[in-house]
C-alpha cells in the first residue's frame, strides 16, 4: 500500500506543471513503478546509487528550507504580508483550529511520513558488523527525526498560516513559491517528487527481502526465495510489483480520490507492521530469560513496560483509524 501511495505522490507532483496537466494520473504512475522496478532488478549497486542521490537532494533541501526558514524567522521579515512568528498560530485558530478529533484522525498522515523506518532493521542482514553499526543508526535515526521532520513542521507554522498550505502541493513547494524567485517552486516540486521516488525505491528494495526471508523461513511460497545471478531476489521483487500495478489501476479509475483511500489503508498496514516488530521484541525477549536465545547488547530501554506502552499505543490508532 505504502507503494500504491508513492506511485499516486509521483503523478500528482508531475501534474504540479501545467505542461503535464492533461497526461492522465496513470501514466506517471506507471511510468514511475517501472523506472525504480527495473532498477532494483539490475542489482543491489543501481539500489545503492539511486537511494545515495535521492536521498541527498532531500537532505540538502531541507536543510536549504531550515536556513532558509531560519533567516526570514529571525529577521522579522514577512511572508504575503503576513510577519512571521508564533502569532500566526495563535491567530490563526491556535493548536487545534478544528478541533482536537481531526487533529488525531489526521495522526495517519504522520505514521506515513514514518512508514520505512524499520528498514534500518531489515538492512542489518546485509550489515557486516550490524553489532556496532545498527546501534548507531539507530540512535542517529532520534536527532534526524527532531532536526530535519519536526524542525520543518515547527517552521511550516511559523513562517505562513496554516491555511496557506494547500491540499495536493507539498507545503515546502508552497512556501518557496511565496519568495518570489523565479523556477524555486519547480526545484523544489523536483526535490519532493525524487523523495516519493525514494520512498518507493526503499519500500521495494525492504519488501522483496522480507519476502525472500519469509519464504526460507517456510512462512512465503518456496518461489519466493529464488535470487537472481547479481543476488537480487527478483521473484519477491516481482510479487510486489503485481501489487504496486493495483495502484495504477486506481489511478486510473478514481484518480482523484486513490491517494486519500490508499493513505488510509496504508498507514493501517504500517502500523501492523511495527506492532508486530514489537510482539517480536518482546518474544525474543521471553527467549532470552528462558536462555533459548542469546542475550543482546543493544536493548531497548524501559522494557518491557515501553513495549507494552508502544503496543497498546499502536492498537489504539488502529482501532480509531476509521475502518
Amino acid at each position: 500500500m505504502t507503494g500504491i501511495v508513492d506511485i499516486t505522490a509521483v503523478a500528482l507532483y508531475m501534474h504540479y506543471w501545467g505542461a503535464f496537466g492533461d497526461v492522465p494520473q496513470w501514466v506517471f504512475a506507471l511510468g514511475a513503478l517501472t523506472i525504480v522496478g527495473t532498477m532494483n532488478m539490475i542489482g543491489v549497486k543501481w539500489f545503492a546509487e539511486m537511494e545515495f542521490w535521492f536521498a541527498l537532494i532531500k537532505v540538502l533541501a531541507i536543510v536549504i528550507f531550515l536556513v532558509v526558514g531560519t533567516i526570514f524567522l529571525g529577521t522579522g521579515q514577512p511572508l504575503e504580508g503576513n510577519a512571521t512568528g508564533f502569532h500566526l498560530i495563535t491567530d490563526n485558530g491556535g493548536f487545534f483550529p478544528h478541533g482536537l478529533l481531526p487533529a488525531l484522525v489526521l495522526i495517519q498522515g504522520v505514521v506515513f511520513a514514518f512508514a520505512s523506518i524499520e528498514l534500518v532493521g531489515t538492512a542489518a542482514g546485509e550489515c557486516k558488523d550490524p553489532q556496532t553499526m545498527v546501534p548507531k543508526a539507530i540512535n542517529s535515526v532520534i536527532w534526524r527525526i527532531g532536526l530535519f521532520y519536526v524542525g520543518s513542521v515547527v517552521l511550516l507554522v511559523l513562517l505562513l498560516p496554516w491555511n496557506a498550505y494547500q491540499a495536493g502541493q507539498s507545503p515546502f513547494v508552497t512556501f518557496f513559491s511565496k519568495l518570489g524567485v523565479p523556477y524555486i517552486g519547480s526545484i523544489m516540486n523536483i526535490v519532493v517528487l525524487t523523495a516519493a521516488l525514494s520512498s518507493l525505491n526503499s519500500g521495494l528494495y525492504c519488501t522483496g527481502r522480507i519476502l525472500r526471508s519469509m519464504s526460507m523461513g517456510g512462512s512465503a511460497p518456496k518461489f519466493m526465495a529464488k535470487m537472481s545471478r547479481q543476488h537480487v531476489p527478483y521473484a519477491g521483487i516481482l510479487a510486489t510489483l503485481v501489487v504496486y500495478v493495483v495502484g495504477v489501476f486506481l489511478n486510473y479509475l478514481v484518480p482523484s480520490r486513490v491517494f486519500e483511500i490508499v493513505l488510509n489503508f496504508a498507514s493501517l498496514g504500517i502500523i501492523a507492521s511495527w506492532a508486530f516488530i514489537m510482539v517480536c521484541q518482546m518474544r525474543l525477549r521471553q527467549a532470552i530469560k528462558e536462555g533459548k536465545a542469546a542475550d543482546v547488547s543493544f536493548k531497548l530501554p524501559g522494557a518491557p513496560f515501553t513495549s507494552w506502552l508502544t503496543l497498546l499505543f499502536f492498537i489504539k490508532r488502529a482501532g480509531s483509524h476509521g475502518v
